[in-house]
């Protein structure tokens, strides 16, 4: 299933979120058009669970430039449309601030994930998939009735975003214990367990006591 569009309208402009797919968009175009190899940009900034268990001090940074940098086009316009259908409604219930907060939190907790499960691997990870997990981990906690349009096969159906968001988690689980390789699943798993958990402690007081 690929989401189309959620009928969830927001109260608010989503800005951080048109902000944060700017900056995505704008590393990658320095990734893969400026920088001399495409390859070591994610060697030099991505995050190496190895070597930040190794040195968490110096390497901590390389968690949030993982997060604005993807391994392609399909792997960007992915995660930033996963942000644009799912974010608009999160930052509205949490403001501008505590969603960018509750954003990038969501990104390192999915890299420590990440990083746990796979701690001495020389793999590179990035992409913001980590920190969007977080996104739909609120989602389904803060809208679970909401209905989210989807493509099944070819066909658009209407379907509950705990249903979709509860079969993305699930897929993401069952694909980690299979060893598929090259996805960081145990970060998607990470950043929505996050998102599931602390979202209504970053929401604003009035959408905290509807909840």
């Amino acid at each position: 299933m690929f989401p189309l569009y959620d009928i969830n309208r927001s109260r608010r402009t989503p800005y951080v979120v048109r902000l944060l797919v700017l900056a995505n968009l704008a590393v990658f175009v320095w990734q893969f058009f400026f920088f001399p190899d495409p390859d070591q940009a994610i060697l030099q900034y991505g995050f190496i669970p190895s070597r930040f268990w190794a040195d968490p001090t110096s390497e901590w940074p390389r968690i949030f430039s993982s997060m604005f940098m993807h391994g392609g086009l399909a792997h960007i316009l992915g995660n930033m449309w996963f942000l644009w259908v799912f974010g608009d409604n999160i930052e509205d219930q949490l403001g501008h601030f505590r969603f960018l907060v509750f954003y990038l939190l969501g990104g390192v907790a999915a890299a420590l994930a990440q990083g746990l499960v796979f701690a001495s691997t020389d793999v590179p990870m990035v992409g913001a998939s980590g920190a969007i997990s977080a996104v739909l981990g609120a989602y389904i906690m803060l809208f679970p009735r909401a209905t989210v349009l989807s493509l099944v096969g070819w066909i658009p159906l209407p379907v509950p975003a705990f249903i979709y968001l509860g079969y993305w988690a699930l897929i993401q689980l069952l694909q980690s214990f299979a060893g598929v390789e090259g996805i960081a699943f145990w970060a998607h798993i990470g950043g929505f367990i996050f998102g599931m958990v602390l979202v209504r402690a970053f929401a604003l007081p009035q959408v905290s006591r509807r909840y």
